[in-house]
């Protein structure tokens, strides 16, 4: 068991090392307790993972079975990987060697057909090793190989580079989708809607100058991330001087959730861009993001540099990836973010909502499942070759302010993640909270943080001004 095996150590080595100075009894029961706590933890990961990945394929049959007998076909998944009549298509995410650069992936969609580039579509929808396969892994990791359904390749193939949004296969419905309010917008394509968006006007009389801030929220969250926190706690100054923009990404919160959408990088920035920048004429801002949406921030600051005026990141999820794992860093960031563990709580969490198919993730994320399960791998996972080279634009490209904040106490995605992203942007200032991890960071100390984004504005219109007047 590759994983689990690591975290063993990981966790043996830590109670070691907090025994290292110990000369009395009572710590070294408690150094014990440690390493036997996470030898339990351990232990239970593996049973409750293990049962999950049959119960995964169990259910897999099942949807299959009853999707057939209710809609008279099945829909298309991603375990699913048999060839049919030897027409199935083939992804390759093949790197020369380990140390070159990951190339875009092709699809190689039937031997007439011409190849498409899929740079934005995660392999690891589709490779997901089971912990059996972990227990027999040789050493060194290897670029994925695989072979997917022709539903599969059709579902991708109609999605990329289609000019027009297809019609929807079924007037109603199926069995397994919600049908509630939240979850209207399913049948309509990405392409013919905005997405919801708050928007906080200055409350000052015409004719002041006002800047411009969009902000961004993590996964499985929305907007209210923001209004229900640092909005009412921003000062007076502030709501007169700044245009606050929240934004719901695509398929969360109110905004659309199409269902033939596949939830890529460039699909989000794309809805972002439409529904916010264009539609309000946006020409400079800052950027406040948390979590996921940190990585549509660096996006949208690696394409419009000189727009950005200032970039706020929280907690942002970036793994360095090894250079040994250069030929697999998709993969290599699922296992960091999703370490298969039953402790803590949210890890459990993610690692359900990244290993787990949609079968089992369905219930889990309730109206937002689709969304939240592409959205997880083709940003989280999928940016993991991108976030390298955004942030070197970001250290040399951009003039802006860059501030980068995280909770010491985060379980979710460690300090260590914004600390790197601090040595990567040298001029970037790293603020780690001690005691707060990944909401509390904002949650419970809202003032403190509206009054650190006031400075930051401040600061980067102070700066800019000075650049004007040389």
């Amino acid at each position: 068991m590759h994983i689990a095996t690591t975290a063993c150590v990981w966790q043996q080595e830590k109670a070691a090392a907090m025994g290292a100075g110990a000369g009395d009894v009572a710590a070294s029961w408690r150094v014990a307790a440690v390493a036997l706590l996470g030898a339990v933890n351990c232990v239970v990961s593996f049973v409750v993972f293990s049962f999950l990945d049959l119960l995964d394929m169990v259910l897999c049959v099942v949807y299959k079975v009853v999707d057939y007998a209710v809609e008279a076909e099945w829909k298309a998944c991603y375990c699913s990987a048999a060839a049919r009549d030897g027409a199935a298509a083939a992804i390759f995410v093949p790197p020369a060697s380990a140390s070159a650069a990951p190339g875009p992936k092709v699809v190689r969609l039937s031997p007439s057909s011409a190849k498409m580039q899929l740079e934005d579509v995660s392999d690891t929808l589709y490779v997901r090793p089971s912990l059996l396969s972990d227990a027999t892994k040789k050493s060194g990791p290897a670029a994925p190989s695989l072979t997917v359904s022709p539903a599969i390749t059709e579902l991708i193939r109609g999605k990329i580079g289609r000019a027009a949004p297809r019609p929807p296969r079924h007037a109603a419905p199926c069995w397994s989708d919600c049908d509630c309010k939240v979850c209207h917008s399913w049948s309509a394509s990405s392409r013919s809607s905005h997405l919801y968006v708050h928007v906080q006007s200055p409350t000052t009389a015409s004719g002041v100058e006002t800047e411009d801030v969009v902000f961004v929220h993590g996964f499985i969250s929305s907007s209210v991330f923001w209004t229900e926190t640092v909005f009412p706690a921003f000062s007076e100054a502030a709501k007169g001087r700044y245009r606050m923009f929240a934004v719901d990404l695509l398929g969360f919160g109110r905004s659309p959730k199409p269902a033939d959408s596949l939830y890529t990088l460039r699909e989000h920035v794309e809805m972002i861009e439409r529904s916010v920048l264009q539609r309000y004429r946006l020409r400079k801002f800052h950027v406040v993001a948390h979590s996921l949406g940190s990585v549509l921030a660096l996006a949208l600051a690696v394409k419009y540099p000189d727009a950005v005026q200032s970039l706020t990141l929280l907690a942002p999820p970036y793994f360095p990836v090894p250079e040994e794992e250069a030929g697999a860093a998709t993969q290599y960031v699922m296992r960091r973010v999703a370490p298969r563990r039953v402790w803590p709580p949210i890890a459990f969490g993610a690692s359900m909502a990244c290993w787990m198919r949609t079968f089992l993730i369905e219930a889990f994320m309730c109206h937002t499942h689709n969304a939240a399960w592409h959205t997880l791998h083709n940003i989280i996972c999928g940016s993991a070759g991108k976030m390298d080279s955004y942030l070197d634009v970001v250290a040399g490209q951009l003039a802006c302010e860059v501030a980068v904040f995280h909770g010491r106490d985060d379980e979710l995605l460690p300090v260590e993640c914004t600390l790197a992203v601090g040595a990567r942007v040298p001029r970037a200032r790293v603020t780690v909270y001690d005691h707060k991890d990944h909401i509390t960071i904002i949650v419970g100390q809202e003032k403190l943080f509206a009054t650190e984004l006031e400075d930051i504005w401040r600061r980067s219109a102070a700066a800019a001004a000075a650049g004007d007047g040389e």
